[in-house]
């Protein structure tokens, strides 16, 4: 039973490791204890109760459980979902421990391993083709300068999704490669006269 509970915990933590190393919501101690404590259930539901039971009942209930953690690092920020991820990697996490509270270490060390392999391969490819969201707020600029500042990033083939005029001062949404974000954002700045940047994320 102890080596089900370390083995839960070890698996656990390589994914929270993966998560910490990428500055996630949730890292190595979430992660291990969500395991540690799956695992535990799960040897509670095997060998606790004696007689006619159904032992599936405290598994099934940590499986609905994990939900609410898995909530909890779900945040909705600047208009974008965050947390998403590190969420699935906690239910994962609570499903490994299952798997070795069962003793099924095979099945459980095979979906830590790919879940680690999934994560890093999903981040090299995100960094290398993917997009970036850039939201700015810019004061002091006339309508006329707003339209030559979109041009200008136009020119630079930087996505502008949308903008939006209040109060003077004007909201840019845009999409910038990954990899050419820090290119883009001095584009961005340089191609930013007669303004003053309010807000940059």
């Amino acid at each position: 039973m102890m080596t089900r509970l370390i083995v839960a915990g070890l698996l656990g933590a390589a994914i929270g490791l993966e998560r910490e190393i990428r500055a996630k919501e949730a890292g190595v101690r979430t992660h291990f204890i969500v395991a540690l404590g799956s695992a535990l259930f799960m040897i509670i539901s095997q060998h606790a109760f004696s007689g006619q039971f159904d032992h599936a009942r405290v598994a099934a209930q940590v499986v609905s459980g994990i939900g609410f953690i898995g909530a909890g690092v779900i945040i909705f920020q600047k208009n974008a979902v965050r947390g998403v991820t590190t969420a699935a990697g906690l239910w994962v996490a609570a499903a490994i421990g299952l798997a070795c509270g069962g003793g099924m270490y095979a099945v459980a060390i095979t979906t830590a391993v790919l879940t680690v392999i999934c994560l890093e391969t999903m981040y090299f490819f995100h960094a290398t083709y993917g997009e970036k969201k850039v939201e700015i707020t810019l004061g002091s600029g006339s309508e006329e300068d707003i339209l030559k500042t979109l041009e200008a990033l136009k020119k630079e083939k930087i996505n502008v999704e949308s903008y939006s005029l209040s109060g003077g001062k004007v909201h840019i949404s845009m999409r910038m490669k990954q990899k050419n974000y820090l290119e883009d954002i001095k584009k961005l700045v340089t191609n930013l006269e007669g303004f003053t940047i309010e807000d940059l994320y």
